[in-house]
């Protein structure tokens, strides 16, 4: 699901329920600002905060967003534009740049894309904040574009 459609199921609802940005936004203890921005399609709130959106409206968080679907739109970002690769062959470069990550990086890497859990739990296993969760996943798709750019352009 786009970052559009997610926020036009949480304008939707809000609107549905009656309650304003600002109402919906004190609720989750966030900015009326940031609310705006999701309902406008410019930022996408995290796992945790789709969780906390669908109990403040009483709904399943996979009526705002597909969850798997979002994992799987950011594991995309490790694939360079106009590049399509064949499954076998993009586990091939996955299985060795996890091969050759740290043991900590590679298991977020896994509990992520793997196992489809959100930021939250895996910085709660691993003893880290949430934000280094973010920076380290961030960091390893980009690390694993760069290297498909690289073994894709030998091959042609």
């Amino acid at each position: 699901m786009r970052r559009v459609d997610i926020g036009k199921k949480i304008a939707e609802l809000r609107i549905e329920q009656g309650m304003t940005q600002e109402s919906l936004a004190r609720k989750l203890a966030v900015s009326r600002e940031l609310v705006s921005k999701w309902e406008l399609g410019q930022r996408r709130p995290d796992f945790a905060t789709i969780r906390r959106i669908a109990e403040v409206f009483g709904v399943s968080p996979d009526d705002i967003a597909d969850m798997n679907g979002l994992v799987f739109a950011e594991l995309d970002e490790c694939l360079p534009e106009g590049v399509s690769l064949p499954r076998e062959r993009l586990a091939e470069i996955l299985n060795a740049e996890l091969g050759s990550m740290k043991p900590a990086e590679a298991g977020i890497f896994l509990r992520r894309y793997y196992y489809l859990q959100n930021t939250s739990e895996i910085a709660e296993a691993f003893g880290i904040r949430e934000n280094q969760v973010r920076s380290i996943l961030s960091k390893t798709r980009k690390k694993i574009k760069k290297t498909i750019k690289e073994k894709e352009g030998e091959r042609k």
